[in-house]
């Protein structure tokens, strides 16, 4: 299974319609790279104050953010052929993509899957430091939702 789910939090509820969804995604952002097809993916649940703690330590950022990605990889060359690997983690506030989903007038599942699929994309190598780098990354996760909402379909 290309998804390993992990719930730390308690305000939110997760459900197996939700991991399915989120699998599908992981699994499709996955496609385009074949030798990471195989790949494993770790996906954690946090609330606030969690991911505050985790984007301090990390990124010397106070307050909570969103989704951030740790590579197992980083560095690391993949053996073609080998088996399945961990590619790395991704963790979600679900408290701040709440807050988001309101604020951008969209659902909680849509908005959990963008920030899965955004989480997945940087575990592949994705960045968006420069306009360039943001236009590709932005391009390549509306392809993604776009295909798993026709396979939902």
């Amino acid at each position: 299974m290309p998804l390993v789910v992990s719930n730390l939090q308690e305000k939110l509820p997760v459900n197996e319609e939700l991991i399915g969804l989120l699998t599908r995604v992981v699994e499709t952002a996955l496609a385009d790279h074949v030798k990471y097809q195989a790949a494993e993916v770790g996906l954690v649940f946090t609330d606030n104050e969690y991911i505050a703690d985790l984007n301090k330590q990390y990124r010397n950022i106070d307050g909570p953010t969103d989704v951030l990605s740790f590579s197992m990889l980083e560095g690391e060359p993949l053996q073609d052929g080998s088996d399945s690997i961990m590619l790395g983690d991704i963790v979600i506030s679900l408290e701040r993509a709440l807050q988001q989903a309101e604020e951008y007038g969209h659902g909680l599942t849509r908005e959990i899957a963008y920030l899965t699929v955004h989480g997945v994309l940087h575990l592949l190598g994705y960045d968006h430091g420069t306009d360039t780098e943001k236009k590709v990354m932005r391009e390549k996760e509306e392809q993604i939702l776009n295909r798993v909402l026709l396979l939902e379909g």
